[in-house]
């Protein structure tokens, strides 16, 4: 029987022991929830851009295409800058450049600086989310991943919630051009913050490499994911960057108080976060992305089916939360799939087609069906994309070593 190693049981102990690192997580909660605010804060201003600019339903909605190819090319290159520089330095660039240009396009008068704007927004949004990710996991014990993403969580929420109020808030005193440079100095000076106290994020990405893209795209859990990301952003984002102009066009509610609506609908989520990730490090993430599909795809169905100034307000509220498990169990999963020289490639490349089809390709789609037929049609046919993906989840894998509780390759959920 082989001694025990001097000292080892008490590393053992001490490793076990060591607290659970709140201010490395914190910083990122701060840096991602400007990150996001920036691109989702023109869902509510989009009323007011729409009758300035006199764009139609399809054309407001083209422009979180345009951000989402700009955050796409930065999640593509993310990998590049991140082994060029480190994850931390690469989190840091991303922040005070995209403080930078939301300054610059609070000062263009053209539609055209305004959509080569919203690329470059989200060309340098994209840089942070891989090192983000890669930095959390990091810095914290596989097993309190659940957690720690879950709080990192924190910051979309927030985000889904404030932009709207701070937006109505904001266009009081100024116009929609003074939003965005409000963001823009916080964005920066938030950055300046992290450049003096932030820590972690020291280790280089691996530089992306075809062969190594290969490698994850031929991997059928790559796909899995990619799919599920996509429905799950659509359901979310995608949805909520609509939300205001399908109640104020549709439902017939006040821009003040579609906004409100919209905003204050994912309050119980911030709550709702924290016991997602719990609820992740127990029964596992692939039970955990079950439920939350389930319930997405229901309330999304029904917000398309069920109209009314009282019951659509619940509904938006119910979908909203809804989705919120997702993003922790998905994350989680995703994490788990892939060994961690892969791991900043994997979530740049899942990110990339969740963001684009959801965030992108799903609000324009769901204006032009709009013009064309009506919100609901698009709400409808989303639910019930998202409700024909559920089996879709007995397929994946683990890396060795990796695996969730009660998450194993190609085992269907009981």
């Amino acid at each position: 029987m082989p001694m025990p190693v001097p000292g080892e049981s008490v590393r053992l102990r001490e490793t076990n022991l060591r607290p659970f690192p709140l201010l490395p997580v914190w910083f990122l909660v701060v840096i991602f929830y400007l990150n996001i605010t920036s691109r989702i804060v023109f869902s509510p201003l989009l009323p007011v851009i729409e009758g300035e600019l006199g764009f139609r339903h399809g054309e407001a909605g083209s422009l979180f295409l345009l951000i989402q190819i700009g955050y796409c090319l930065g999640l593509l290159g993310s990998g590049f800058v991140a082994s060029w520089l480190n994850h931390r330095r690469t989190i840091l660039v991303s922040t005070t450049t995209l403080g930078a240009v939301l300054l610059v396009m609070s000062r263009s008068a053209s539609v055209t600086g305004l959509r080569a704007g919203l690329v470059l927004l989200g060309a340098f949004a994209g840089l942070y989310l891989p090192s983000g990710i890669a930095t959390l996991t990091g810095e914290i014990r596989k097993e309190h991943w659940g957690k720690a993403l879950a709080i990192h969580e924190l910051a979309p929420n927030l985000g889904f919630v404030t932009a709207p109020l701070l937006a109505e808030a904001l266009l009081r005193f100024l116009p929609w051009r003074g939003v965005l440079a409000v963001l823009g100095s916080l964005a920066i000076l938030m950055g300046g913050i992290f450049a003096l106290a932030g820590h972690g994020g020291s280790r280089r990405a691996e530089p992306p490499r075809f062969d190594t893209m290969k490698q994850i795209a031929r991997d059928p859990s790559f796909w899995v994911m990619a799919t599920l990301f996509a429905v799950s952003v659509g359901s979310g984002l995608g949805v909520y960057t609509m939300m205001p102009l399908f109640l104020v066009t549709e439902i017939g509610l006040e821009r003040e108080l579609a906004n409100t609506i919209a905003g204050l609908s994912r309050g119980p989520g911030i709550l709702l976060v924290f016991f997602s990730g719990l609820i992740t490090d127990r029964i596992g993430h692939r039970r955990a992305l079950a439920i939350s599909l389930l319930t997405m795809g229901t309330f999304t169905l029904l917000l398309g089916m069920v109209h009314g100034r009282v019951i659509t307000p619940v509904l938006v509220i119910l979908q909203s939360t809804s989705i919120v498990c997702f993003f922790p169990a998905g994350f989680s999963m995703l994490s788990a799939m892939f060994p961690p020289h892969l791991r900043n490639l994997a979530v740049s490349m899942v990110t990339i087609v969740g963001s684009f089809l959801g965030a992108g390709a799903i609000p324009p789609a769901i204006g032009y069906l709009a013009e064309v037929s009506s919100f609901s049609a698009g709400l409808i046919l989303l639910g019930v994309v998202t409700l024909a993906l559920l089996p879709v989840l007995r397929y994946g894998k683990s890396s060795p070593g990796m695996d969730g509780k009660a998450d194993h390759p190609n085992v269907p959920v009981g």
